[in-house]
């Protein structure tokens, strides 16, 4: 008898453990989800004219006007482009931390002209 009822209550126990388990993934999923959002909030209230901004699909540009809504980037001179404010992922990754400049193997070897390159010229 003493065995049906540590059967029981050992039971009782993951049972406990297998409804607590998911209601505190649960919870925990709204809290960084709340926290995700207030930083986006907080981002997308720090914009300025003139931020260097990336867009959610990798697209880097200057924000030349500003809206409630869209926001206009500069990606090249004289080229603006419109995107839905919310499209904004965050601030663009500054070229000092790169690779390039830190001396990498993929960095080209030997210093870049200002001349155009000849194609019909064969390399030394």
């Amino acid at each position: 008898m003493s065995s049906l009822v540590a059967a029981t209550s050992s039971s009782g126990g993951s049972s406990l453990l297998i409804f607590a388990l998911p209601v505190l993934l649960i919870g925990w999923m709204f809290f960084t989800q709340r926290r995700r959002a207030k930083e986006s909030q907080a981002m997308q209230a720090g914009l300025g004219i003139g931020d260097e901004i990336t867009t959610t699909s990798g697209l880097l540009g200057r924000i030349t006007a500003l809206d409630d809504q869209v926001v206009t980037l500069e990606v090249s001179p004289g080229v603006g482009i419109r995107f839905n404010r919310r499209a904004i992922a965050g601030p663009a990754p500054t070229a000092s931390g790169g690779p390039a400049s830190s001396g990498s193997p993929t960095a080209p070897s030997e210093p870049e002209s200002d001349a155009p390159s000849d194609p019909t010229r064969l390399s030394d």
